[in-house]
């Protein structure tokens, strides 16, 4: 009985008659699962891939922890510091740093600044930028050379080999009043990360120069630490610091520096997936307009199934048959299309670009200038029990509603 269940549910799923009402509003079923499916599954890959694009880029820039004095108490003796530092089995590389804010000014146009100054061979062990790295390697003490960020080079109009003067807020008294410190800096190249806020206002000098130019003396603002795991770069960080003991220490690292930033995009991600999940539960429940008129055309097959001699619960068994069957074809479906279009989101992105003519993805308001998707396996799975759970509980007033239809009625009405 059990297998004669099955294959009656079976055949009302995929009738042999092409034109058959039944089988139309079943594929209808599977196609609304299908398509609820795949909408979940490629918001939450291109989600995914954002975050996973964020932090990437701006890990390869922003360390993963730092380690810096305040402002009353700047970081004496750094090579000794970072000597400590990598004494840590779990930091990899350290690099010290000078950082403060300034103006660039090109002609006519002006433009704040972060300056950061480096030692671009221990640089190039914490971040992770081959354009930085090449343009970073030709800046040598008292040369005053920088290195810009590509979208901060365009803004200014500035190329390899011009000059920019940078301004920063300490000011200088002279007989005519106060001026503000100044110094020619020649642009050796540019970098690029992909993400606008670095490219748009960061600039590369010198470690030796930005500390005469902010009179820091030997003095430099902190450490950059990249860790063996940037997840642990919290607990690391703190042990670090209490080895070296001595003056109090700033700790920092990217779970708190960027905290508000990724909190908001796991919350979007959230909100984004119980909302798309109410598709899927939309197109799952349509299961049960599907069954009801199943019930309704198939009232003689029923009435012949129990006059035969099968319990209610057989006939029940045929129509649970028949919705798991449409939610499980639905959501393979679903799978392999939301998983298809994933890895095509941005190409398509591209040539919808180019179709309207439009930036669709403006990496002043995105951050990033590219829609990158990755797939996680369990979110899928996820997606699938979820679904196959909805089909199922789609199923249970239909069949009950079959199971408990009366031979003699049904069979009078025919």
């Amino acid at each position: 009985m059990s297998s004669l269940a099955r294959q009656i549910g079976w055949r009302y799923v995929h009738s042999g008659s092409q034109r058959s009402f039944v089988t139309f509003i079943s594929r209808v079923s599977m196609l609304g699962i299908a398509l609820g499916v795949a909408v979940l599954i490629v918001v939450l890959s291109v989600m995914n891939g954002f975050e996973a694009e964020l932090r990437q880029r701006i890990l390869s820039l922003a360390s993963h922890a730092t380690i810096s004095g305040d402002e009353v108490n700047p970081l004496f003796h750094w090579r000794a510091t970072r000597d400590t530092a990598l004494a840590h089995p779990e930091v990899e590389a350290a690099a010290p740093f000078v950082e403060d804010k300034g103006m660039l000014v090109h002609g006519s146009r002006v433009s704040g600044v972060l300056v950061r100054g480096i030692e671009p061979e221990l640089e190039r062990d914490v971040a992770q930028i081959e354009s930085l790295s090449a343009s970073a390697a030709n800046l040598a003490a008292g040369e005053y050379g920088i290195v810009l960020g590509e979208r901060l080079a365009q803004e200014l109009e500035l190329a390899v080999g011009d000059k920019v003067l940078l301004l920063i807020s300490e000011a200088k008294i002279t007989p005519v009043g106060l001026i503000p410190r100044m110094r020619q800096f020649t642009v050796l190249g540019t970098f690029s990360v992909g993400m606008y806020e670095f490219d748009r206002g960061l600039a590369y000098v010198h470690m030796s120069d930005a500390q005469r130019i902010y009179r820091k003396g030997d003095d430099v603002s902190g450490l950059r630490l990249r860790l063996a795991d940037m997840f642990d770069a919290p607990r690391v960080s703190i042990e670090v610091a209490r080895s070296l003991g001595g003056q109090t220490y700033l700790v920092n690292d990217w779970t708190r520096t960027h905290a508000n930033f990724f909190h908001s995009v796991r919350l979007t991600k959230s909100v984004l997936f119980f909302i798309l999940l109410l598709i899927v539960a939309v197109a799952a429940f349509n299961i049960v307009s599907t069954l009801v008129l199943v019930v309704r055309e198939k009232r003689g097959d029923i009435a012949i199934l129990r006059t035969m001699g099968a319990p209610p619960s057989q006939v029940l068994r045929v129509f649970v048959v028949q919705g798991i069957a449409i939610g499980l074809i639905g959501t393979a479906g679903g799978i392999v299309l939301g998983v298809a279009l994933s890895y095509a989101v941005d190409p398509l992105l591209r040539a919808l670009e180019w179709l309207t003519g439009m930036l669709l993805l403006d990496p002043e308001v995105y951050l990033i200038d590219d829609l990158p998707a990755r797939i996680d396996a369990k979110e899928v799975f996820s997606v699938a029990i979820i679904a196959m759970i909805l089909s199922a509980c789609s199923t249970l007033y239909p069949a009950l509603t079959a199971a408990r239809t009366q031979p003699a009625k049904a069979l009078r009405h025919d």
